[in-house]
């Protein structure tokens, strides 16, 4: 017998980021008797997976990778051995939104998928099955098909679409007991023999009820539609903060008043500065590409507009923040209260914080930024990437990140809460008001602070979806 421990089934993933990493955890902390090892061409990643500081900060995540990993869960950059080795492949690389050529600024850039496609492929050792884990557009899994059937080995592949449907900050409970499961596959037999196998590994922790199977492109598409259906609901939101701004309503009372209808439910009914992360944008955007691309320019615009509304609101945010402090923010110094695009994780892909300190820094302000789990390379490597600073800054000169919400402050005309992190609701606002300039200010884009209280110390406070006053009449301003 082998010394190596032999498993009912053995299972990888190239990938090993904010979705590969967790759901391979979980995989592996459910399926004992499966073997899961998740790999990447970055040996800094990887190297990060195996040590006590793990590359991505999720609650519990932690806990779950070091209790299987060494036992049946493995963190390696030996792509080609592990894919022989492996029954069922996982593809889960980034697909960001294309910067160039046709389809620009809204459809999918498959290149990383295709790559992944091509390389398995080429090191095969027999028949596999691969599963989309990446959002993908619709009928990505005919075209990559064609990519691994390719081999001049006469390998056969199955290709299944597994999208994910986690969110950031409660994904190891979504993992854990996840609202559904959803597998598509090919109708034919081979197809639905690779649907069971698939659902065979969810089938250990997932009640069986709950593991849905679709043809490929219904699940392709479900994954676009249901992240379209949650960022509208933000939208829809935020656009109607705008009106309680200019009418004396407040958001949060319209919103648990809609919310409490059965119909429409209170999740994701939360007002804020604008949705951020890796998925909302990029999917509606495919979404909008899909519908241009098979003649239908009326439906195209309908999901365009909830890209849209997040704009506007972020420009309409920082549009108050301006004209509130006097119409200038030249010279002056303003805080930023957080960085991640929401709580509970470090990532800060299309986050809110990196436009808005866009418009400050248009204009010429002194940006200062605290959060507690993202480091200051991710914040200039972001900076960078969104190219925020106008091309006479310089990101020493005119950006700092503090070691904490203090030090931000300190001297600071504004505070701006840019993520609703717990931590910044019990800070000592008494002390951070005397180390101010004044009058000092405080924007709340997560209506997370208790303005009754800020107020009494003396703090002139705007947060979203509420009038407290004139000043904040939301006439809208060109930025």
């Amino acid at each position: 017998m082998s010394e190596e421990k032999k498993f009912d089934c053995y299972i990888c993933c190239l990938g090993a980021g904010y979705v590969g990493g967790p759901t391979m955890a979980v995989i592996a902390a459910n399926c004992p008797n499966v073997k899961v090892t998740v790999l990447d061409i970055n040996p800094k990643q990887i190297e990060a997976w195996n040590s006590d500081e793990l590359p991505i900060f999720e609650p519990g995540l932690d806990d779950v990778v070091k209790k299987a990993r060494g036992r049946n869960l493995f963190f390696s950059t030996n792509l080609d051995d592990t894919i022989r080795e492996s029954e069922i492949i996982f593809v889960s690389v980034n697909t960001p939104t294309k910067k160039h050529g046709i389809g620009a600024g809204r459809a999918a850039n498959l290149k990383n998928w295709e790559l992944a496609a091509r390389h398995i492929s080429k090191v095969a050792n027999g028949p596999k099955i691969v599963v989309e884990k990446s959002t993908l557009p619709v009928r990505t899994a005919h075209s990559m098909k064609r990519v691994l059937d390719a081999n001049e080995r006469g390998i056969k592949f199955e290709i299944l679409s597994n999208p994910e449907f986690l969110a950031e900050g409660t994904a190891m409970s979504d993992l854990q007991k996840p609202d559904r499961v959803l597998i598509g596959g090919r109708t034919v037999e081979a197809g639905q023999k690779a649907v069971n196998r698939l659902a065979w590994v969810y089938g250990h922790w997932v009640p069986k009820e709950r593991i849905i199977t679709t043809n490929l492109w219904s699940s392709e598409l479900s994954k676009l539609v249901a992240n379209a259906f949650l960022a509208q609901r933000i939208s829809s939101i935020n656009s109607i903060s705008a009106l309680c701004e200019s009418t004396g309503a407040d958001v949060d009372e319209v919103s648990r008043a809609i919310g409490m209808d059965s119909r429409i439910g209170p999740r994701f009914l939360k007002a804020s500065v604008g949705f951020g992360g890796s998925c909302f944008q990029k999917d509606i955007l495919n979404l909008v590409y899909l519908c241009e691309s098979f003649g239908l320019p009326e439906v195209a615009a309908y999901w365009n507009q909830v890209v849209e509304m997040n704009d506007y609101q972020k420009r309409r945010f920082a549009a108050k923040m301006i004209r509130s402090m006097f119409n200038t923010i030249n010279g002056k110094k303003i805080a930023l209260f957080g960085f991640a695009f929401k709580k509970d994780t470090g990532d800060t892909r299309e986050t809110a914080a990196v436009y808005i300190s866009k418009y400050l820094l248009a204009d010429r302000a002194q940006v200062h930024i605290y959060d507690p789990h993202v480091k200051k390379e991710q914040i200039v490597h972001d900076f960078d990437h969104y190219k925020v600073l106008p091309s006479d800054m310089a990101f020493d000169d005119n950006v700092t990140v503090a070691n904490d919400p203090f030090e931000a402050a300190n001297g600071a005309h504004a505070i701006a809460v840019m993520t609703e992190w717990d931590c910044f609701k019990d800070y000592d606002y008494e002390k951070i008001y005397a180390s101010m300039q004044k009058p000092a200010f405080v924007f709340d884009g997560r209506n997370i602070l208790d303005h009754a209280k800020l107020k009494k110390i003396g703090f002139e406070v705007y947060a979203i979806g509420k009038n407290f006053g004139p000043a904040v009449n939301m006439e809208t301003t060109a930025l």
